[in-house]
This record gives structure tokens, sequence and C-alpha cells, in this order.
């Protein structure tokens, strides 16, 4: 009798196509470019796949791929049907509790932007206010209960909006609030704004691109000399050891029960390290240099075509000893004052500040590698927004690790790639 497992291992391959490229960063990733013709023989996780390409088989991202039917062989690849924004899945989520929860139960993020309100709360008075997804209205109802604007557009694409309004009820700010239901590429306003308020950041600062969002409609409702909040932003960068994570992944299989797991090595690698792990927590102990850094943004003069691909260059010095796994992200943003002299509200996800729900984003490398003190960890990092998949992006790191001694065999080179997406 056939088993289960053997029935999958004999069913035929199922052809799909590729709707983007991808580079394969492992001896075991298959590179593909959009347009390709791939035959899928099995699907061992849902993000991971197991296809082949012109005899060469490798592991590839699920997301990446799309099921061409037999009878659609011979048509023309037709991407307007997709959605590339994503939007039933991507609003969907934020219809529910589940991630509302989570972002108010965050309370460095939350009263970050309370203290943005309350120390502006002078200027704030009689001044006209947009909050582009405003979610649960947390920020609108601070700014109508502390600063008493002339009006709050709070404007909300999920289904959330429905319940927004009752919270606007319940908390007697109907006054001052107008709960708008729509994209902000479609809304319409009565007048323009004197300040956009947003909370936009996604893991490593832009996925998801809600900033996009926040881009068009500060074109098209911020007024001349209003005000962005936050005003700017950074992705900052750290070389770092990941002991524990690499023990639970990597290390676990060389003797677990006395046994030599060690064949299950690669793929582990492939499993665990190809894609950024979310929700790190990283401790300042295990930072091998001070972090910088790699890229800014000014949201008064960022432009939505800026989004598509963005470069920073970072050079370390290693202020210990010690194993580099990888590299850890985080982000900070600053709100400017609007009154003369007031001082910037600072909202600082990384490890020297208190947790916040967006946590660290850790990039491990394929192989640790040992550095010492005075050793230098020079390179760049690469932002590439997916062509189709919008919300989607490829984070690639380059490095060079130079010795602080004569000995030149200890100087490293790499690439590596890391898909994100949801």
């Amino acid at each position: 009798m056939q088993t289960e497992k053997e029935a999958e291992d004999d069913a035929s391959p199922e052809e799909y196509v590729a709707l983007s490229n991808f580079t394969g960063s492992g001896s075991d990733q298959l590179s593909f470019s959009r347009g390709d013709r791939l035959l899928v023989h099995a699907k061992p996780s849902s993000e991971w796949w197991w296809a082949e390409l012109r005899e060469v088989i490798g592991y590839v991202p699920a997301d990446y791929l799309r099921e061409r039917a037999a009878e659609e062989e011979e048509e023309e690849e037709d991407t307007s049907l997709e959605d590339p924004w994503q939007d039933e899945e991507y609003f969907g989520s934020y219809g529910t509790l589940r991630l509302h929860l989570e972002m108010l139960s965050d309370k460095s993020r939350t009263e970050a932007y309370r203290q943005v309100i309350l120390s502006n709360r002078a200027s704030l008075r009689n001044k006209v206010v947009m909050d582009l997804g405003c979610g649960t209205g947390i920020i609108s109802l601070f700014c109508a209960q502390l600063a008493q604007p002339s009006v709050v557009y709070a404007v909300e694409a999920s289904s959330m909006a429905v319940y927004t309004r009752q919270l606007v009820k319940q908390n007697g700010c109907e006054e001052s609030v107008t709960v708008l239901q729509g994209r902000a590429e479609e809304i319409e306003l009565p007048e323009q704004v004197d300040v956009l308020v947003s909370e936009w950041m996604g893991n490593c600062l832009l996925f998801e691109f809600m900033v996009e969002s926040v881009l068009l409609a500060r074109d098209r409702w911020l007024r001349d000399g209003g005000v962005m909040w936050p005003s700017s932003a950074a992705l900052t960068l750290v070389p770092c050891q990941a002991n524990s994570y690499y023990a639970e992944k990597m290390a676990f299989w060389e003797q677990p029960y006395g046994l030599d797991f060690t064949p299950l090595q690669p793929l582990a690698q492939q499993e665990f390290f190809t894609k950024p792990k979310f929700s790190h927590l990283i401790e300042p102990d295990d930072c091998l240099t001070a972090p910088c850094d790699v890229i800014s943004l000014d949201m008064y003069t960022l432009q939505v075509k800026d989004l598509e691909e963005m470069k920073g260059q970072f050079h370390f010095c290693a202020e210990k000893s010690g194993v580099l796994h990888g590299f850890t992200a985080w982000f900070t943003v600053h709100f400017e004052s609007l009154e003369t002299g007031g001082a910037a509200v600072e909202l600082n996800t990384g490890p020297y500040s208190e947790p916040t729900h967006w946590k660290q984003t850790l990039f491990m490398l394929d192989r640790p590698v040992s550095v010492f003190a005075g050793d230098s960890i020079s390179g760049s990092v690469v932002l590439r927004r997916n062509p189709v998949w919008r919300r989607h992006m490829t984070v690639t790191l380059t490095w060079n690790i130079s010795s602080s001694t004569e000995d030149t065999d200890n100087c490293q080179v790499g690439t590596k790639s890391f898909p994100m997406w949801r």
C-alpha cells in the first residue's frame, strides 16, 4: 500500500510562473527571473518550495511564484489582474483587533505619540490635523482631548473605521474628530491640513510601504509650511552576535540525543537564516560595535520614486572580540516641535531603549565569522522594493571584514540578500 509521503513524491510536478526576480543566496537556492516557468516538485513548507528550472533543482520562495493552469500555458503572462498592494490581506489584518492590541499595548510607541501632542498642545489649538491610518483613533483622540484642534480628519482604510467612529463618540470627541474610511489615495478632504501625523513605520523601517500613502497624502493635502509627524526617520545597523539563536536553529543538529544530525544543517540554514528574523531582541552586549545610521529619510523631501531602491554605507570598528553571526537593524523617528526652540520627540526602537512591538530585525549570515577588537567591518545595505508585490522588499547586505593585524587570511568578503514578505 502506498504511503501518503510516497504518493506526494510520485505526484506530477506543477508548473508555476515567476512573478519577479529572485537571486538565491545559498547553494540550495534556485535563482530565476520574472516570467520563468518552474516545475514545483514538493512544498515542504508554506514559504519554501522545491522546484526545478532548466534541469537545476533548488529551494524557491513560494510568494514569488504563481500557478499557471495548463489551459493558460499559451497565453501571455498578465499581472494586471493581480493586486500589487495586497489590499485585501493588508487592510483585512488591520480590521481585526490582534494588531491593534499589539500596537496599543506598546507603551513606548503610544506614549511617544501622546507626548508629541502634549508638548505641542498650544500650537495645535485650532489647527487642522490629518491622522492617516488612524486605526482605533488613539492619536486622533489624544489630539482632541489634549490640544483642541479645530478638526482632526481620522483616515482609516480598513473596516476598523466603523468601530473608530464608535470610539470617537464614546469618548465625547465627535465634534472635533471626523472619521473617513478609505485609502489615502482616494479620500477627499474639504480643506488642506496644518499637520499630517501617521504611524507608518514597519519592520526595517519601510516594510509594507505604508509610507507611500503618507507621501501621497502629503503632496495632496498638507498646506505649504505644514508639519509632518514623524518629521524624519533613520534606519540603524550594527554587527552582532546571536549565540542563542544560532544554537537553537543550527548547532542543535550537531548531536541531538547523542546522534549526528549534521546533514540537516544545510536545510536548517535555508529554512531559518534565508529570511530576516522579525521581533528579535538583541542584548546590548551582543553588539560588536557601536551602531550607526545607514539610511536617513527627510519626510518633507522624500519622494515615492525614492522608495524603489535605497542604499546606505557602513563602516564599523569592532570594539571587542567575538563571533559575527549577522547584522541587526532597527529604526528611530523624530517629531519636530511646533514651538520655536522646542525639543523634538524621539521614538527609538533599538536595544538601548524600552522595547517596542517592532523590536529589532536580525539578518543572519550563512556562517559565523570570528572578529577581533580593532577589526574593520565595512560594506553597504540596499533596500529594494519588490517590482510586483509592492508591500514586499529585499534587503541586500554586502560586507568586508579587514583584520586589524597583519593576518591577511582573516579578511572576509560576502554578500547576502534577504527577501522580506508577509
